[in-house]
């Protein structure tokens, strides 16, 4: 199971939020590439980075700082937050983002989505963001009528093989990721899934590396490995140990 830290940017400094709310950040870093360069040296094999002022208003964000890290670093970058258009998609990959993480668009706009699909299939990612039970959308803002499930169905049919999947409920608070809900969603799409949210302790990562055999590749950690719970190597042993 890969173990992939996590930058979330907001005004140009790596934060972390509480259950994506707006107000409730701690700062843990004024610069995102200096935390990337410390992940990578830590061993990361993938970053995931999120411009969280894109997802809450698209026409603001921080794709400089994030051109910057994926410069800067030698492994692969995926980004998400705010990306809504075609236009945002191909600014990410000609930046050099390995992987764009499509959320919104993906419930609202599925057009921009099969577009991607067309130009790199094996760079696109759906995020599935689920509150009580459906999932949200514009920076978790909203919630729309849609079930993770379904949607995560559909986008297989049209040729998605890797999710992101968010309890918001868990996000940033260190009780424990949804291992039931992420398991299940593996098991119904036969896709790919990263788990997100929640992770506090390593016996989380024991409890998802033992989803792998649903489909459960890979862990986000992001306060966890900021408040040093456990470092980034502790959760990579996790993360190799056979099941």
């Amino acid at each position: 199971m890969t173990i992939i830290p996590a930058i979330d940017i907001e005004d140009g400094k790596c934060v972390r939020l509480v259950r994506g709310e707006r107000g409730t950040e701690t700062v843990f870093g004024e610069d995102p590439v200096e935390v990337a360069l410390a992940w990578q040296d830590q061993g990361a094999r993938l970053l995931h980075v999120v411009d969280l002022d894109a997802a809450f208003q698209p026409d603001h964000g921080n794709r400089p700082a994030i051109a910057r890290i994926v410069k800067a670093v030698g492994i692969p970058v995926q980004v998400g937050g705010g990306v809504r258009s075609r236009a945002d998609f191909d600014r990410l990959l000609e930046t050099g983002a390995a992987r764009v993480v499509f959320g919104t668009a993906a419930v609202e706009n599925p057009s921009v989505v099969r577009e991607a699909l067309g130009i790199a299939p094996q760079a696109v990612v759906v995020g599935v963001d689920v509150r009580d039970g459906k999932v949200a959308v514009h920076g978790w803002q909203e919630d729309s009528a849609q079930e993770p499930v379904e949607l995560g169905k559909r986008w297989v049919e049209e040729g998605v093989d890797t999710f992101i999947y968010t309890d918001i409920s868990r996000d940033g608070v260190l009780t424990g990721p949804n291992v039931a809900a992420v398991r299940r969603f593996a098991r119904e799409t036969k896709a790919r899934v990263v788990a997100s949210g929640g992770i506090g302790s390593l016996e989380d990562l024991r409890r998802l590396r033992e989803a792998e055999t649903d489909g459960v590749e890979a862990a986000i950690v992001g306060r966890a490995l900021y408040e040093r719970i456990f470092t980034l190597a502790e959760a990579m042993q996790i993360g190799r140990v056979a099941g």
